[in-house]
């Protein structure tokens, strides 16, 4: 099958393709730059692999949650792009997406993203040892320190929420931490494999289902909260 798969939640602008059995991708740490990157990314793979965007079988994306307007671009990229050419989109969450970024073994994973305003967004994991995720809980925005997670007797930790909160989020792990990196972000190379499985069990839709996903409304402090949040 032919996929091309859009992932811009957070800071990391990345677009890959599936052609066959293989996947190329393009992927840049680009804060507020992804709406000028994201389609030349898509042409550039596309012509690489010899393809016309007739050729594609759906195009998949990375629907939150994560950064509101990051989130929007690319579910707007993806719905328009699938309109366009009468395909269906696959809806990936880019915290399942995050999840892939963790190693590849048997540790429970929490993908932690910096939602601002003193929260995240979590949620927990594991591989289900053919390439894919099995959730342990809900996707959720929350503060660190009110963060609960499932019982696991090993851990791996990815995300930029990590960065940011690591002291508060390693006391409320239940088991050992084996590793930590902050520094991944949801990549459209694994929005890709998680939409091949998606598209094959039946699971695309229609464009204009293609919804993302914020779990909170608020995308901002009022001027009051700036006050109270100043040291």
């Amino acid at each position: 099958m032919n996929l091309l798969a859009i992932e811009t939640s957070t800071e990391a602008c990345s677009v890959a393709l599936v052609h066959g059995q293989e996947v190329i991708a393009r992927s840049e740490l680009a804060p507020r730059r992804h709406a000028e990157l994201a389609l030349p990314m898509a042409d550039a793979l596309l012509a690489e692999a010899g393809l016309g965007r007739h050729a594609l079988d759906a195009i998949a994306v990375g629907r939150g949650p994560g950064a509101f307007t990051g989130v929007r671009l690319g579910v707007a990229l993806a719905q328009g792009m699938a309109l366009a050419l009468d395909r269906p989109v696959v809806p990936v969450s880019s915290l399942a997406a995050l999840a892939l970024e963790a190693p590849e073994d048997d540790a429970a994973i929490l993908a932690v993203i910096d939602a601002r305003m003193g929260e995240i967004y979590a949620a927990c994991y594991r591989r289900d040892g053919n390439g894919g995720l099995v959730a342990l809980d809900e996707e959720r925005v929350c503060a660190p320190d009110a963060l609960v997670v499932p019982q696991a007797e090993v851990w791996n930790v990815v995300g930029s929420g990590w960065t940011t909160y690591a002291q508060v989020l390693r006391g409320h792990l239940t088991g050992e931490l084996q590793q930590a990196e902050g520094d991944r972000y949801p990549q459209a190379r694994r929005v890709a494999e998680l939409a091949v499985r998606e598209y094959e069990a039946g699971r695309a839709v229609a464009p204009e289902h293609a919804l993302p996903v914020y779990l909170r409304d608020k995308v901002a402090l009022t001027l009051a909260e700036q006050g109270r949040a100043t040291p």
